[in-house]
């Protein structure tokens, strides 16, 4: 989850690193440094703390350097486990992103062969396995010692008296940024946007090597290749913060034209996968984080609309599980396409025989080159670390979907499709209205900022949406909070209701709305304070302490409406509490570990 930029060509290097470091800080944040190829030798300077510690009077010039942001695996954050690492003689330079698994047992095999470590880190063999193995070419020893490595990987590495960096990767992210008598790394592609907006995306097992002049890229058999230059098409001030204080705020004022740009094409005709050719007739939703809460809402979406049995699954518990017999039509959910848990799952239901299609905002990203389909999400750039906009595009995915499904079974009429397109088309006007009371739904804040455990509740589709309200605030305000099934409160956790143990409860007018009356007016009992999200309703103003009301829609769709109360709740409770929103505490964007 790191963030790794490099720069070859005819440029001075220190500040382009420094920036596409600062474009990447989302990736990680607790430790940065860069090593800049100068006369004679390489330059290391690296620090514990944000990007803005590096001190850029002190960088010589070059035209040549590498730089990482780091999100600690090994090692806890420290000026010693900061990268680049150096091997002993300091001729190379390494940064890494990803895991490598076995580095105790090569670590132990270097130093009985003399080297000497500086750090905790799984990283720093790279540096000694490069100088124990090189023979005089950087890119074959590279080639040799990735043999070595069992994990996951994105490596870059310089040499003293050269201008070329050499590259490899393996299950974590590395981009090639293509221009005109310079060239550049990165971990993903806003760090390169400021050079150019033509990029190669390597795959696994793959070695590069760039200098100012070309890029020369090997295979995983050693076999010279070429992979596809892809241009963007955003730009860089589609990830700039726009005139908002913070990229989440920005990202949740952007789901209007999120929404709108994710249905774009596809609600008269939905042609981005044929399902008629894969047997859907069972479904397994996979996927982590926020993109599992995402798959909980479609469970209750496809089943409900397709009328299929669909289940949702966590990737990282999917991997170590039992073969069955029945081979479900298999969906994974990532935001970054790069996830790695994800990524293993893909590979391992492939191997089971599912056929697989993936949901991703990221072309090109790891994961679409494992799945048999891919449907893109169309939220644009999301840089804030907690997901906004890319949860509530992935929902409209699987609307789609679900709909799409319905229609290919005849479990769906043709005119109940269209009374749902015509809902779709409406939400990013709904959206928009609630985005117009911002102000109001800040006040609300007061009573969840001085909490130290908060309870979010909902039933049927809007309980996932309960779990993720409960995330958003873990993640950005640090403030303990549970999501559950309101029904299931009285099963333990009615123990840990007081007057000091706010609750905020999702109802909607739907098949469980007096069931959540009934759920409410029994928090309400144990002097919880309520706040409530949903459809206005007299007896429910009465329960809670606070109604936020939402735009009249059908159950089905609230769970869109609904959740952007929940981001701005936690977005303002973070603010009140002055929290790193955009970058919170040991969290990065992109999980690319396992």
């Amino acid at each position: 989850m790191c963030g790794i930029v490099g720069y070859t060509g005819i440029n001075n290097v220190g500040g382009i690193l420094l920036k596409g470091l600062k474009r990447l800080e989302y990736r990680g944040y607790d430790s940065a440094g860069v090593a800049i190829v100068e006369n004679n030798g390489i330059y290391v300077q690296k620090t514990k703390g944000r990007i803005r510690e590096l001190d850029e009077d002190d960088f010589p010039n070059g035209n040549v350097g590498i730089g990482h942001t780091r999100w600690a695996t090994h090692g806890k954050p420290s000026d010693e486990n900061a990268h680049p690492f150096s091997d002993c003689t300091g001729e190379f330079a390494v940064v890494h992103n990803g895991i490598i698994d076995n580095f105790v047992t090569l670590k132990e095999e270097l130093i009985k062969k003399g080297h000497e470590f500086t750090s905790e880190t799984d990283s720093e063999v790279i540096a000694h396995l490069i100088e124990e193995n090189y023979q005089g070419d950087l890119v074959e020893t590279l080639k040799n010692i990735v043999g070595m490595l069992r994990g996951s990987y994105a490596i870059c590495a310089v040499q003293k008296d050269s201008n070329r960096i050499v590259i490899a990767r393996d299950q974590s992210p590395l981009v090639i940024g293509v221009g005109v008598d310079e060239n550049l790394i990165a971990s993903d592609v806003p760090a390169v946007l400021d050079y150019t907006n033509e990029v190669k995306y390597l795959e696994d097992g793959d070695v590069a090597e760039i200098s100012s002049n070309g890029v020369h890229i090997w295979d995983s058999l050693g076999n010279a290749v070429e992979r596809e230059t892809v241009e963007i098409d955003w730009n860089l001030e589609d990830a700039e913060k726009g005139g908002y204080e913070h990229y989440m705020l920005k990202e949740i004022y952007e789901q209007p034209k999120a929404i709108h740009d994710s249905l774009l094409g596809r609600l008269v005709e939905f042609n981005d996968v044929d399902f008629k050719q894969y047997d859907t007739r069972f479904i397994r939703i996979i996927s982590c984080g926020t993109s599992y809460h995402a798959a909980l809402v479609g469970k209750y979406i496809i089943e409900e609309i397709a009328k299929i049995p669909c289940t949702a699954e966590l990737a990282s518990e999917y991997r170590y599980s039992s073969p069955s017999e029945y081979l479900p039509f298999t969906i994974l959910i990532s935001q970054s396409g790069e996830t790695a848990d994800t990524i293993a799952a893909a590979k391992e239901a492939k191997q089971r025989g599912c056929k697989t299609m993936a949901i991703t905002n990221v072309m090109n990203s790891s994961i679409t080159r494992e799945v048999d389909e891919v449907i893109y999400t169309q939220a644009g750039p999301e840089i804030g670390v907690a997901a906004t906009k890319t949860f509530t595009t992935q929902l409209i995915v699987l609307y789609l979907i679900a709909m799409e499904l319905g229609l290919n079974n005849n479990k769906l009429l043709r005119e109940n499709a269209q009374d749902y397109r015509d809902e779709l088309r409406r939400l990013p006007r709904h959206v928009k209205v609630l985005l117009d009371q911002s102000e109001d739904i800040r006040k609300v804040c007061e009573k969840l900022v001085d909490a130290d455990d908060i309870f979010f509740v909902g039933r049927n589709i809007n309980y996932p949406v309960a779990l993720e309200g409960a995330l958003k605030l873990k993640e950005i305000a640090y403030i303990h909070s549970a999501g559950y099934p309101a029904g299931e409160l009285k099963h333990g956790p009615f123990a840990l209701l007081t007057e000091n143990t706010p609750v905020v409860a999702i109802l909607v007018k739907d098949h469980t709305f007096e069931k959540m009356l009934g759920n409410i007016g029994e928090i309400a009992a144990r002097s919880s304070p309520i706040i409530a999200v949903g459809d206005h309703d007299k007896e429910l103003k009465k329960l809670s302490d606070k109604l936020i009301t939402i735009p009249s829609v059908p159950p089905m769709f609230s769970p869109i409406l609904v959740n952007v109360v929940l981001q701005l709740l936690a977005y303002y409770t973070a603010y009140e509490l002055d929290c790193a929103i955009d970058k919170p505490r040991n969290l990065a964007k992109s999980v690319t570990v396992e």
